[in-house]
C-alpha cells in the first residue's frame, strides 16, 4: 500500500461528517414540506413537524461551525503525513461518532445536559488531533 493510499483513509470519517450534513439536509427538507409545499399537514392547517424543525436547522448549522477545524486538522494531518496513523485515524472517527451522536441528542431530546456531553466527544477528539499535529 502506497502513502497516498493510506493517507487517503482519513477521507472516510471526512466522508462520513459530509453523509450526515446530507442527511440532516434531507431531514430539514422533508420536515419543511408542510410549510413550504403543504403537503402533510395536520387537520388544524399548521406543520405537524414544527417542534423538530428548529432542533434540526439548529444542528445543521452545527455541523458548519466546530466541524471546520476537524477538515482544517485532516488535511493538514494529509500533509504532514500521520493522516494514516491509527491514533489520528482513532481521534477522526471518535469525532464523527460524537457529532452523529450530538445530533441525535439534539434533534429527538430537549436534554441540554446530555447534548453538552455529547459535544464535549467531539470537541475533545478535535483539540486531540490538533495535539498529534503539533507533537508532530
Amino acid at each position: 500500500m502506497s502513502g497516498q493510499t493510506d493517507a487517503s483513509l482519513i477521507l472516510l470519517p471526512m466522508l462520513a461528517h459530509v453523509c450526515l450534513a446530507a442527511i440532516l439536509y434531507a431531514a430539514l427538507t422533508v420536515v419543511r414540506a408542510p410549510s413550504v409545499w403543504g403537503l402533510g399537514l395536520a387537520k388544524d392547517g399548521t406543520n405537524p413537524c414544527r417542534n423538530v424543525e428548529p432542533r434540526i436547522s439548529a444542528n445543521l448549522s452545527n455541523q458548519f461551525e466546530w466541524p471546520v477545524l476537524f477538515y482544517v486538522a485532516c488535511v493538514l494531518g494529509m500533509l504532514i503525513g500521520v493522516a494514516d496513523e491509527r491514533g489520528f485515524l482513532m481521534l477522526a472517527w471518535l469525532f464523527v461518532a460524537g457529532r452523529i451522536a450530538h445530533s441525535l441528542v439534539q434533534i429527538l431530546t430537549e436534554n441540554i445536559r446530555l447534548r453538552g456531553i455529547v459535544f464535549t466527544l467531539n470537541f475533545v477528539a478535535v483539540l486531540g488531533m490538533w495535539s498529534y499535529l503539533l507533537g508532530k
